[in-house]
């Protein structure tokens, strides 16, 4: 199966947001993908990025969502839709998985915040997994995902065959650009991407936006722990990958004996 990873710049409006998924959705299916996955909040965009107040209101971002259902439809492609949504009227950080006829399967809550998070969206509770054209996948947040490695294990135990990252690291203002993927000069954050898929022997896909100064970028990861491939860092594009599904058996992940991770010491 074909899948895409996308990596756009910071959307300066839900507008702009809508714009860029409607352009990089259709790229990743002309490419043959099933389905592709976009960076955490994406819309209206992350925290802090400039886009208008307004754009966070619940009315804009349902018609957000219903704008992303049609570009599904339309390109045929499901969307793993990482933005902002509220839930009894609370807000929360959720990836909607929409399917390629435009039907939204149900979404995924970032559980574990970081501590500068908690301010911004409320913590989810739940976790999930979703199915497309045969994929089993589970979705887990950008620091849930790099500093809680559980939220990916209790994904590959329930079947799934890749879990998709979606998450932000990098700035437009100030840093240094990587230069080799996984290098032990850069931030840690890809060596741990490694580590979610060799730990579980499952697919890891990350996604990040493509920023001036990135800390990370988006790629994919195969069960034995190796970069399949991965986007240009600071390039804009999508990332499109032909993954083997029968070699993500998640054989470590289901000798992963619970029991043990719950005993209390006496």
């Amino acid at each position: 199966m074909k899948i895409a990873l996308a990596s756009p710049p910071f959307p300066y409006s839900i507008a702009h947001g809508l714009k860029l998924l409607e352009s990089l959705s259709r790229e990743a299916s002309l490419g043959g993908a099933k389905i592709v996955c976009f960076p955490e909040s994406f819309l209206p965009g992350y925290p802090g990025m400039g886009y208008p107040i307004e754009d966070r209101s619940p009315k804009a971002l349902q018609q957000g969502l219903n704008t992303a259902k049609d570009i599904a439809k339309t390109n045929h492609i499901a969307i793993i839709l990482p933005m902002d949504g509220y839930i009894n009227n609370r807000i929360y950080n959720l990836a909607y998985v929409i399917d390629r006829n435009g039907e939204v399967l149900g979404y995924q809550t970032k559980n574990q915040l970081d501590p500068s998070e908690d301010e911004i969206w409320a913590a989810g509770e739940k976790r999930q997994i979703f199915e497309i054209d045969g994929l089993k996948f589970g979705i887990t947040i950008c620091h849930e995902g790099f500093r809680y490695p559980e939220s990916v294990r209790w994904c590959a135990v329930n079947g799934a065959q890749i879990v998709f990252h979606p998450h932000y690291s990098g700035s437009n203002d100030k840093g240094t650009i990587p230069k080799i993927f996984g290098a032990i000069e850069n931030p840690y954050y890809e060596r741990a991407m490694m580590m979610r898929a060799l730990e579980n022997t499952i697919y890891f896909a990350s996604v990040n936006y493509a920023s001036k100064y990135p800390e990370s970028t988006t790629a994919i990861i195969d069960p034995d722990g190796n970069c399949l491939e991965h986007q240009t860092y600071g390039q804009t594009g999508v990332l499109i990958v032909d993954i083997n599904l029968e070699s993500a058996t998640g054989l470590l992940a289901k000798r992963f004996k619970p029991q043990l991770f719950y005993t209390s010491k006496e």
